[in-house]
């Protein structure tokens, strides 16, 4: 099916033109070499997808199942040489979110064909893929972090600008300081686990003021020798065994928490000491990822939780048509316009109707819909107009019975493929696993869809035998 759409050229086309390959100037053992391995990535990321491993459990299964070997065509007789975890890790981030979307719009594009009369549909299919109904729902993407309680953000600025400094240290350059890193690091952990036993105490509240209090001035201590290395890193680096990149990195890390403790204090002083509630745009949920988003979805078992906000739309097949990951936390029915746009404009399927629950139903996408002939199956926020349209209109009982299965949708495309939370750290590289899993398990998708029986070709008949030949005469 992958040679079938010629998705794998098509992606090693892409990885030629974004990383910047000159075919007119590189040798052509070099082009060899650069698509063999664009080709690899692609078939790693597909494996890795499916079967739901991260980069170091790819890497160790490539190296150990013959039939993983035989898909990423690493298999041969005097050695196998599988992908390491680094080189798996950056396989996910070969081509940028438009060149994977690129991918997906053309396999929906060759699956959206009209097959000849006669002829069976695409990619040998028993039946084609109809998109002329979709079905839409939004969802929240988890990111990997742990829940933002506000002391812990000083315990995590704690933890890298000591880690940091060991790392400085290490390499031969020492200022002078009290007492090892790791110990300062012990005493914040101390400070943590007494702020936790307070809230068993009458008087919580002062107690745990007091804990604070202790906690940022341990931070104000630790700050100031991490920065005192950190100048010595930036001006010394040649007297030790670091690469520029090595103290590049380093630096970048002390300077990046550094930059958000005056308002993780603020934060923690405003909620524990003050009182005050902080603005959901004002509050640091993550020191190392920016672009994480509060969602509230008002579920049992997740009444908040923080990640993107993703919105997918499927076919009756169970094929992701449409997706987008979305750095900000929209309506879901702010969503409804553009992912018409996108079905009906960018990618040019007869969409005819769009099924969605209540949480999407707006006047606004509704009016969306009439106004490219497109039938609303926006499920009404009114229980008496969905009880009516229920009872009179002919075909929206079954397709909200349908649009149910959309859940399990979701939940299998988080789970299973693109990682509940997301294993992806950055708002760019969880585009791109979104991306690289949407193409991942329409893949999957149609592989497990019914394919049509092909007659045989007559062949000719076995030769007679010799002694055959002598009875017949």
């Amino acid at each position: 099916m992958i040679n079938e759409a010629k998705l794998e050229e098509e992606f090693i086309t892409l990885a030629v033109k974004e990383h910047g390959v000159d075919l007119a100037k590189v040798s052509g053992k070099r082009v060899e070499r650069f698509a063999r391995y664009s080709g690899l990535a692609f078939r790693c990321n597909m494996a890795g997808m499916i079967l739901g491993l991260d980069a170091r459990g790819l890497s160790m299964r490539a190296a150990d199942s013959p039939l993983l070997q035989w898909f990423l065509r690493i298999s041969a007789i005097d050695k196998i040489k599988a992908p390491s975890k680094s080189a798996v890790d950056r396989f996910s981030r070969w081509i940028s979110e438009a060149g994977l979307r690129r991918l997906n719009d053309k396999l929906m594009g060759l699956l959206a064909l009209s097959p000849d009369a006669g002829q069976p549909a695409p990619f040998k299919l028993k039946e084609a893929i109809g998109f002329d109904e979709m079905f839409f729902d939004a969802t929240c993407l988890k990111a990997n972090i742990h829940f933002p309680v506000d002391w812990v953000l000083l315990r995590d600025i704690a933890r890298t600008l000591m880690k940091a400094t060991v790392l400085i240290r290490q390499a031969g350059l020492k200022e002078r300081m009290p007492q090892e890193p790791l110990a300062f690091l012990s005493e914040m952990n101390t400070l943590c686990m007494k702020m936790s036993a307070q809230r068993r105490h009458p008087d919580a509240k002062k107690r745990r003021k007091k804990v604070l209090r202790e906690m940022k001035a341990l931070e104000k201590r630790i700050a100031a020798h991490a920065r005192s290395h950190r100048e010595a890193l930036s001006e010394r680096r040649e007297e030790t065994e670091l690469s520029e990149g090595q103290a590049r990195v380093i630096i970048e890390r002390i300077d990046t928490v550094l930059g958000q403790l005056p308002a993780a204090i603020k934060q923690a002083h405003e909620r524990l000491i003050g009182g005050r509630q902080v603005a959901n745009e004002d509050k640091i949920l993550s020191l190392y990822d920016k672009d994480i988003s509060i969602i509230v979805r008002g579920k049992a078992e997740a009444e908040v939780e923080f990640g993107n906000k993703l919105w997918l739309g499927e076919t009756r097949e169970g094929l992701i048509a449409d997706y987008k990951l979305l750095r900000e936390n929209p309506a879901d029915s702010a969503l409804v316009r553009p992912a018409i746009a996108r079905v009906v404009d960018g990618m040019g399927l007869p969409l005819k109707i769009a099924w969605a629950d209540r949480g999407v139903m707006s006047a606004a996408g509704v009016k969306v819909l009439d106004k490219r002939g497109i039938r609303s199956g926006l499920c009404p926020r009114d229980p008496e107009e969905l009880a009516q349209r229920l009872f009179n209109e002919a075909g929206f009982r079954e397709g909200m019975k349908r649009r149910a299965s959309t859940e399990a949708r979701i939940g299998i495309f988080k789970n299973v493929f693109v990682g509940q939370p997301a294993r992806a750290k950055s708002f760019e590289h969880r585009e791109q696993a979104v991306g690289n899993a949407v193409l991942a398990h329409n893949l999957w998708v149609l592989a497990r869809l019914p394919q049509a029986v092909v007659p045989k070709t007559a062949t000719r008949p076995p030769p007679e035998s010799s002694s055959a030949r002598r009875s017949a005469a």
